[in-house]
């Protein structure tokens, strides 16, 4: 199948993923930091409250869920998780942290049962709870496959703290899945100390001599004496060859040996800086730059992180056409990694705006790029199902088919009749304009609900309103919305209807959609993340 997007809990998708089917798992999960995490998408207008909505509260509680998952993990045949989650579940007790715990340590049992035996796994967390994921990892992977805790410098910023250091990491727990796990070692780049290092040249390029004798004594051939130079004469007294003399006159065969021109000189082994990758890379990441808010690649997603932190991870331990997966997506760094580097990929988030949202980004980002969407409505069957189970779910799937950002703060009460809103410019050098989206997933819609969206436009000062719904408008409400009138384009003069009446089913089927003439094609609505460049050749399809 096509690389894949699915909109659901990663633990019921991951359930239905074949078994060691997945080269490189990474996942960024929440991290019970006690923080509400929101999108911030572009607004022209500067009003950062008004276009805020919550992807999803970061406090996990103890409720009947996180008891019946607590209980199915006591089922499983991994008799060292269920040892593990028992006396935790003693020593912590019924809490916001065990519920945590609880809910990473079924979804990292199903990413074990996946991985490939070649396979690794990166969980990204922050100190709040790395200790005890650490011991969970250890009991799903095994203590014996947990190779690094890798720090990355996630911040930058300066702080006002008094009475503690200022947290300027995250951690990221690199377990294999055994001994056979595939593995590039990278490197950083040179810095300019290094570069001046290699302080000679010849006719083959840069390079630095770096002696061939060494401290130490030895009874054998690389203590004896080649091509009359002695590695224990005076002078030299407790020095030995770095390598056999067979290998030595290889070297002088390659013409990399600097023979000395003085007395009590020691030979020297020509290294030029084009053999040298770099220094390989340690566990502490420091040298990836950070996204700043204005920045190129950030899309205003908080939690986002840079795509070269993922570039990195992918290319250390993949190989292009194997799979990636990344169970808690976001905005999906990590798939649009493994597109540009010619992986195969799974992406899986638990909210439809953060799967609308990535979409936007391949889009941008990869405009031939070919996936499939599991989980959303195709149909009005399926937009049916989802306007039953979920009120905000609905209303960000019905708000992404008319290219609006969702509008609603849930924790301030009302959303004042607006759903989605949409930023457009139709004349050249103005200030950006407003349409307003108002959604219904009910099965009831009267023409009151018309005359309460001409009301948000007039107080909004937007030109535009639109009204999205899965029932079809009644004939009162399409006159009502005719009596509103026409808003008229500076650019090209055409006329658009003032409130145009959208259903569903039109939407899906391509036989309606929204009237408006936009200059800025949508770029001031959403961040537009860069064009991509895609390394070699690119394998879009899973096996």
């Amino acid at each position: 199948m096509k690389n894949a997007l699915y909109f659901g809990d990663c633990l019921d998708v991951l359930r239905n993923l074949s078994y060691e089917s997945v080269d490189l798992i990474y996942l960024d999960p929440p991290f019970n930091s006690k923080a509400d995490y929101n999108i911030l998408y572009k607004n022209p207008a500067g009003d950062k409250s008004k276009s805020q909505i919550e992807v999803f509260q970061d406090t996990w509680h103890w409720n009947e869920q996180s008891e019946q998952e607590f209980t199915n993990i006591l089922k499983q045949k991994n008799t060292d998780v269920s040892a593990l989650l028992t006396a935790m579940r003693s020593f912590l007790g019924v809490n916001d942290m065990m519920a945590y715990l609880v809910m990473m340590t079924g979804r990292l049992l199903e990413l074990y049962r996946i991985l490939k035996p070649t396979g690794s796994l990166y969980l990204h967390c922050d100190p709040t709870a790395s200790h005890y994921l650490k011991i969970v990892m250890d009991s799903v992977f095994g203590k014996e496959n947990y190779k690094n805790c890798i720090s990355w410098k996630r911040s930058g910023r300066r702080s006002s703290i008094s009475k503690s250091y200022r947290r300027a990491h995250d951690e990221l727990l690199f377990y294999k899945r055994s001994d056979s796990f595939y593995f590039n070692i990278q490197y950083e780049e040179f810095d300019e100390t290094l570069l001046k290092a290699y302080n000679k040249c010849d006719a083959r390029g840069d390079y630095q001599s770096v002696p061939l004798m060494a401290s130490g004594i030895r009874k054998g051939e690389t203590g004896q004496i080649w091509r009359g130079y002695d590695p224990n004469i005076r002078g030299r007294s407790g020095m030995h060859w770095l390598t056999t003399h067979d290998k030595l006159e290889k070297y002088v065969k390659q013409g990399l040996v600097e023979f000395p021109t003085k007395e009590n000189g020691v030979p020297r082994l020509k290294y030029y800086l084009d053999q040298n990758k770099g220094i390989p890379l340690s566990d502490f990441w420091d040298d990836i730059s950070l996204i700043h808010s204005m920045g190129s690649e950030s899309l205003g997603y908080p939690t986002q992180k840079p795509l070269a932190l993922l570039e990195r991870i992918i290319q250390a331990s993949s190989n292009e056409g194997d799979i990636v997966l990344d169970p808690f997506c976001g905005c999906g760094t990590a798939v649009h990694a493994a597109q540009k580097l010619n992986r195969r990929w799974i992406g899986i988030d638990i909210t439809h705006l953060a799967i609308s949202l990535i979409e936007k980004r391949l889009r941008d980002a990869f405009p031939d790029v070919q996936y499939d969407v599991h989980g959303t409505p195709k149909d009005i069957e399926g937009a049916y199902d989802l306007a039953m189970r979920g009120k905000y779910q609905f209303e960000w799937w019905a708000c992404s088919l008319v290219n609006a950002q969702p509008y609603k703060d849930k924790k301030k009460g009302a959303d004042g009749g607006i759903d989605g809103i949409i930023y457009f410019q139709d004349e050249h050098n103005a200030q950006p304009k407003k349409i307003i989206v108002s959604v219904k997933g009910g099965k009831n819609i009267d023409v009151k609900m018309i005359r309460e969206l001409a009301h948000v436009i007039d107080k909004e000062k937007a030109e535009i309103g639109l009204f999205v719904a899965l029932e079809k408008p009644t004939k009162p409400m399409k006159t009502e919305a005719i009596a509103k009138g026409l808003y008229s384009c500076p650019h090209n003069g055409k006329q658009y209807p003032k409130i145009q009446i959208l259903t569903i089913r039109g939407l899906l089927e391509g036989t309606e959609r929204p009237e408006y003439t936009d200059l800025q094609s949508g770029s001031l609505t959403f961040k537009k993340a860069e064009r991509a460049k895609i390394a070699g050749p690119s394998q879009a399809t899973l096996l």
